[in-house]
């Protein structure tokens, strides 16, 4: 389990995320959700120890995350930020084996090379894993990306807005394999996400913050509706329902 407790960031004199208190349950999909400039990433960044809190503690299975040693921490969470940029010319199965550094520091055993196996197979890269990454469109980067976060193989996954740059195609196909590593391997997911209909049709769990605080912390069906979505984001959202799932209809909503 990961505990947020009473985290704060500023830059400068700005709070960009404010007393946030909150608890990721264990082998779900949580979204976080909210308007830009929210403190969605920030808070993101401090979870995953990328960017220290001012004040407030992190906890994961009890313990300060500040006080988990590297590789042992790299061994239970992985990140994906945004941006990815990368200076050095890889191929997707090199990029993918770097997953396992925490484990093999650069000389891959078998059972290394299963896991880089097993994660390009997982997102249908087995057939051009030795093209490089520059030939890739943004989809296929992304998923060489997701892959090598697979092949880290921790427990908890942390994305931030992995869907950026990407159609609805792999959108789709990209929270659908999330779910497949919650549903199938039992994997904690916590994302951010922009597109509050993929949250409401993926997500178990939703934490929605406006202005750096939590505003809303619950299951995804008590949180996708009207009312909700008014206090969130400023607009009349109307919901609809669809095959069990709930959509917003927010193209073309008056406020």
């Amino acid at each position: 389990m990961i505990e947020i407790k009473g985290l704060t960031k500023r830059f400068g004199n700005k709070p960009v995320v404010e007393d946030v208190s909150i608890k990721i349950q264990p082998g779900a999909i949580t979204s976080f959700i909210g308007p830009n400039g929210a403190g969605k990433s920030t808070l993101l960044s401090m979870v995953s120890r990328l960017l220290d809190a001012d004040t407030g503690e992190v906890l994961l299975d009890k313990n300060d995350v500040k006080k988990w040693k590297s590789d042992e921490f790299a061994k239970r969470v992985s990140i994906l930020k945004q941006a990815n940029f990368l200076n050095v010319r890889l191929t997707i199965r090199e990029l993918v084996s770097f997953g396992r550094y925490p484990y093999s520091k650069g000389r891959l055993t078998t059972e290394d090379e299963q896991f880089v196996d097993q994660a390009i197979a997982y997102m249908n890269l087995t057939d051009m894993q030795d093209k490089f990454l520059d030939e890739l469109s943004g989809g296929q980067k992304q998923r060489a990306f997701i892959a090598m976060v697979i092949a880290q193989d921790t427990e908890y996954i942390l994305l931030d807005e992995p869907l950026n740059n990407l159609d609805m195609k792999h959108s789709v196909q990209i929270m659908k394999i999330l779910r497949k590593l919650v549903d199938d391997l039992g994997k904690t997911v916590v994302i951010v996400l922009h597109d509050i209909n993929f949250a409401s049709v993926y997500s178990d769990n939703i934490v929605a913050l406006k202005n750096g605080r939590v505003v809303k912390d619950g299951p995804t069906n008590e949180i996708i509706n009207s009312e909700a979505l008014r206090e969130i984001y400023d607009m009349n959202i109307p919901v609809q329902e669809q095959n069990g799932c709930r959509i917003c209809v927010y193209f073309n909503s008056h406020s």
